[in-house]
């Protein structure tokens, strides 16, 4: 990118300061040789951000992000096919053939979180038309929201995956849910104070008081019901809580049907789902 860039990285040792230290100096050396500069080239440490990767949903928010990047950046025009030319991302390199990419570039865990099972032809073919659905949505409207919450967490959050995944991060710092919460609160911020599952919980008995339900008329519904579609949505829009909270408060079942919720309500353009809405945003 213009300013920055993105790295998709797994580590088997937590070497990733030494790891950083060697990649960033040692391309600054370079790039002051070639152009006779002198001084730093980057300004400031990295962000991490701790990618949960038992959880093969997130290799694909991460990658999705990162390989559109130059699209909402408006470094590459056109149609979708003008993604692939990008030369400064590894994104043509996952369409080649696994013995014309670079040695070190690893795409099993991002073509497994689509479903793929194999590197061949189809899961090559597959995962670019999947990327040019995505470059359709980030130039859409409703369908760029959609996109855009998945990717908040991306950039306001310190950890991408679910409470278990951060307990576990929690206890490798020496933090305790409960004794050590103040020194979480400050590594995650105040945006993930301001959204924990607290402030989801009066999210959603303000819906349903909007919605004329409680508790039990909510659970007696299906787990597809709008009601529920929609106040899911709208957790996903107002909250950073994970789509396993939502499923589970909400009663949806498997937390796929977030996903789903979030693509359809933000699609609708009439109906009820449309109704409920916008009488959820007022």
């Amino acid at each position: 990118m213009g300013n920055h860039y993105h790295l998709l990285l797994e580590t088997p040792q937590a070497n990733l300061v030494a790891g950083m230290k060697w990649l960033q100096g040692t391309y600054t050396q370079r790039f002051n040789a070639r152009h006779k500069l002198r001084g730093h080239l980057f300004q400031g440490r990295y962000k991490a951000l701790n990618v949960d990767g038992e959880d093969r949903t997130h290799f694909q928010v991460v990658s999705t992000y990162i390989h559109l990047n130059p699209v909402r950046a408006g470094l590459v025009g056109g149609e979708g096919e003008a993604l692939p030319t990008y030369r400064w991302s590894s994104y043509p390199a996952y369409l080649l053939a696994p013995r014309k990419r670079p040695p070190w570039l690893c795409v099993d865990r991002v073509l497994g979180s689509l479903g793929f099972r194999a590197d061949d032809a189809e899961a090559r073919r597959g995962y670019e038309a999947y990327m040019e659905g995505r470059v359709v949505e980030c130039r859409a409207g409703a369908a760029r929201e959609v996109l855009e919450a998945e990717w908040d967490r991306i950039r306001s959050g310190w950890y991408l995956g679910e409470a278990d995944f951060r307990e576990r991060l929690l206890a490798h710092l020496g933090m305790g849910s409960q004794s050590g919460q103040r020194q979480a609160d400050s590594v995650s911020g105040q945006a993930a104070r301001a959204r924990g599952e607290q402030a989801a919980e009066q999210w959603v008995q303000q819906a349903l008081r909007s919605l004329n339900l409680d508790d039990a008329a909510l659970h007696s519904l299906p787990k597809g019901a709008d009601a529920k579609l929609v106040m899911a949505w709208w957790l996903r829009r107002q909250t950073t809580v994970s789509r396993r909270w939502i499923a589970e408060r909400l009663g949806m079942g498997h937390d796929t049907r977030v996903t789903l919720a979030v693509r359809v309500v933000s699609a609708a353009k009439a109906g009820r789902l449309e109704r409920l809405r916008r009488l959820l945003g007022r």
